[in-house]
């Protein structure tokens, strides 16, 4: 698969399915351009599939539209030439149909039909269980709109509840995939710049992978009026809530630095209580996320939880993009590239490279790599410190703390290991049996003193 990056997991499951001795249904959902389309094309292109992407035309324009792909699949004149009325009739014109493979029908956007027939979930239940069941077919319902999929198909109330065999939530590539987009050498700083605006998503990376300077790309594909990525948190919003402004002065106030509940309230002249709408809304659609000190035992009931944008187009955007649109509005965009440059790495990257850390701390973990295993990792903070990475063993005594450094150009050297030990002081967590250990990142590498220490200290990690 050229250039079909990641998504082993989905990859591997979808063919499961693929290969019951009996009839599948799988629903795959998740946030716009996050490459649903792209997997279950590559998924079914070896496949007998028909591929119906809904619109929001009307439901006969759309029975329509998926009459003439059977018809095709089929290689019925007659069925092209006829006028059907039901939904029913083209379903059974498929299972009626001699194949020697399972057929692999696909409803892309499936959301839309539901919002254009309100009863369309009813009548696809009805489908299902009177004419695909039991028959040699697989069933994709896939969707973009998160709230609309989850009550369309998923959630209890809905006619659908109960009938997928399984489901995927497409998540964003993870770092450690990100290097394969690039086809020339780039380094780990480039590579971790662009993420810090891309994250994951296919489509925000494929426009960010022809440019070396990073500045250059964000002026040609953000800065500019005319870039999908101008606008793109509005159309996502948009599409997936009411009150759009009310989201928006959520988010800014998050990325301005106001990440306790009461700060965010405080800020917005707002009581919590009415703010706890936006917030869970904002965390179903993945571009927030609630952190509890890693320790804490009970973290759904912490009252020292802290929202973050988890989305880093999102966070970059509402820091760089949203307070200073007034200024790109008149074309002033220079005044903004240059608060851009000056806050980037500072206010920017470091935070995310915390993240990409954390994600490098599990597949190390996962590999066996350090010298204790973990099963739960974030960060730790009291009143007056905070410590980047905290892994803990809940069902043992190790712990391992972590620091990461985003520095422009200097190596980090050993007062980073005996600050980070200092801090670890203050984690009360199993304090007088545990076992500690320690690792360390950093961008531009490491001191000698610092590599010394490490090899000369068993419970030292250079990441």
């Amino acid at each position: 698969m050229a250039k079909f990056i990641d998504r082993k997991e989905e990859f591997a499951f979808l063919n499961s399915e693929y290969e019951k001795n009996e009839s599948s249904f799988v629903v795959l959902y998740g946030r716009r351009r996050i490459g649903k389309t792209s997997l279950i094309k590559e998924f079914g292109k070896d496949k007998d599939m028909i591929y119906l992407l809904a619109t929001e035309e009307t439901e006969a324009q759309n029975k329509e539209n998926f009459q003439k792909l059977i018809a095709k699949n089929l290689e019925s004149s007659l069925l092209e030439s006829i006028k059907v009325e039901e939904w029913e009739v083209l379903f059974r014109a498929i299972v009626e149909a001699k194949s020697e493979h399972k057929k692999v029908i696909i409803i892309d956007e499936f959301q839309y039909l539901g919002k254009i027939n309100p009863a369309f979930p009813s009548i696809f239940q009805k489908i299902w269980d009177e004419i695909l069941k039991d028959k040699n077919v697989m069933v994709i319902l896939c969707g973009s709109l998160i709230h609309m999929m989850e009550s369309q198909v998923l959630n209890y109330s809905s006619p659908l509840y109960g009938r997928r065999t399984g489901q995927i939530k497409l998540k964003q590539i993870p770092f450690s995939y990100y290097k394969e987009f690039f086809s020339k050498k780039i380094t780990k700083r480039e590579l971790v710049e662009k993420y810090a605006i891309t994250g994951g998503v296919p489509k925000y990376i494929e426009s960010f992978k022809g440019d070396d300077d990073i500045f250059k790309a964000i002026r040609k594909n953000i800065l500019n009026k005319q870039s999908y990525l101008y606008e793109e948190p509005n159309f996502l919003l948009q599409s997936e809530v009411s009150e759009v402004g009310n989201y928006f002065s959520v988010i800014k106030s998050i990325a301005f630095g106001n990440r306790k509940l009461g700060n965010i309230a405080s800020n917005l002249s707002t009581s919590p209580t009415n703010l706890s709408k936006y917030l869970q809304t904002l965390v179903n659609l993945d571009i927030l996320e609630r952190e509890v000190p890693v320790t804490e035992e009970n973290p759904e009931k912490s009252k020292r939880g802290q929202y973050k944008i988890k989305d880093n187009f999102i966070a970059f955007w509402f820091q760089f993009i949203y307070p200073n649109r007034v200024f790109l509005e008149i074309d002033r965009d220079n005044l903004v590239m240059q608060k851009i440059k000056n806050d980037f790495v500072d206010h920017h990257v470091s935070y995310i490279y915390e993240d990409i850390c954390k994600q490098e701390m599990w597949n190390l973990n996962a590999d066996g790599k350090l010298n204790m295993m973990f099963d739960k990792l974030g960060r730790w903070w009291n009143a007056k410190e905070e410590i980047d990475l905290v892994g803990i063993d809940s069902m043992g005594e190790d712990i391992i703390f972590g620091e990461c450094k985003y520095y422009k150009n200097k190596l980090m050297d050993v007062d980073v290991f005996y600050q980070l030990k200092e801090k670890a002081k203050l984690v009360e967590w199993k304090k007088d049996e545990r076992k500690e250990s320690y690792i360390l990142f950093s961008i531009t590498g490491y001191t000698k003193e610092l590599k010394r220490l490490a090899q000369e200290r068993e419970d030292l990690m250079l990441g």
